[in-house]
């Protein structure tokens, strides 16, 4: 993870300090690229302890395409409680819990001007399949997922931060790329990390592939101001080796992945640092 870490060194470094919506102003830097090799080891952060069962619950919540936070808790997963519950939101939910067009929901119901869904996670899925068989297909280059909707962005109770993400599949090797608009190098960018290299797995299994790269775009990089305590204590350890991520080998299918099917092993950590989110 010195990726992160180099990173994390840099926007507290050489970040301009400025204002934004939440009221905390944050020391910000804009563009950046890390790459992580699965072949390294799960890239998890080992300088603080990571929630992976928060994280994995979270992602098979945004499988499912659920908006209903109560689905999430259900999974023992609170992170989307303050946003579930902020005054800008709640006059727009269309029930209590209700997050709106979030990024589940684009994953597998994209609704166009006529009312017609797309499942775009079965579409990647299946288009990943075929360019595995032909890799001289179109679809190689459009193996793409957004939760970006212009249409719909007032209809969500957070836009979404990370955005659009982009299978490759070459010499059976399955890598992913995924661009991230809004990036809180503290407590998401780990989250982030740690999540599409988990879906990148769970992927590469269903299309029987193996898991190459998870390389992050990040837009806006920044830090809270409040974190750079936290950040400072963090930067001062050092990274333990990576663990090793199991899945059930018995699962062939996206939707047929369960908590009890994901598990780290070895993950070795230094103690959890806390901080507060900016909602």
């Amino acid at each position: 993870m010195k990726q992160y870490l180099d990173l994390l060194q840099h926007t507290l470094g050489h970040g301009v300090d400025v204002p934004n919506r939440t009221g905390v102003d944050t020391r910000t830097v804009f563009g950046a690229t890390m790459r992580f090799n699965m072949d390294d080891g799960f890239p998890v952060i080992t300088t603080k302890k990571l929630a992976f069962k928060t994280m994995k619950a979270e992602l098979l919540w945004l499988l499912s395409g659920s908006s209903d936070v109560k689905d999430l808790q259900k999974l023992g997963c609170n992170i989307w409680n303050e946003n579930a519950e902020a005054p800008y939101w709640k006059p727009k939910a269309r029930f209590e819990g209700d997050l709106g067009r979030v990024y589940g929901v684009q994953w597998r119901h994209w609704t166009d001007q006529n009312g017609n869904e797309t499942d775009q996670i079965a579409d990647v899925i299946k288009n990943i399949k075929a360019v595995k068989e032909n890799p001289a297909l179109s679809e190689r280059r459009r193996l793409i997922v957004t939760a970006w909707n212009p249409a719909e962005l007032n209809q969500m109770a957070l836009p979404p931060c990370h955005a659009f993400f982009q299978f490759s599949c070459m010499n059976g090797i399955l890598s992913l790329m995924m661009l991230q608009r809004s990036c809180d190098m503290f407590l998401g960018v780990p989250f982030n990390i740690a999540s599409y290299s988990l879906l990148l797995h769970m992927v590469a299994q269903v299309t029987k592939l193996k898991p190459g790269e998870f390389v992050h775009v990040l837009g806006d990089t920044h830090i809270y101001h409040n974190h750079f305590e936290p950040v400072r204590t963090q930067l001062q350890r050092k990274p333990l080796p990576l663990p090793k991520l199991w899945l059930n080998p018995d699962i062939k299918d996206i939707d047929s992945f369960t908590m009890d099917d994901i598990k780290l092993i070895g993950y070795t950590h230094h103690d959890p640092i806390t901080a507060s989110m900016a909602v």
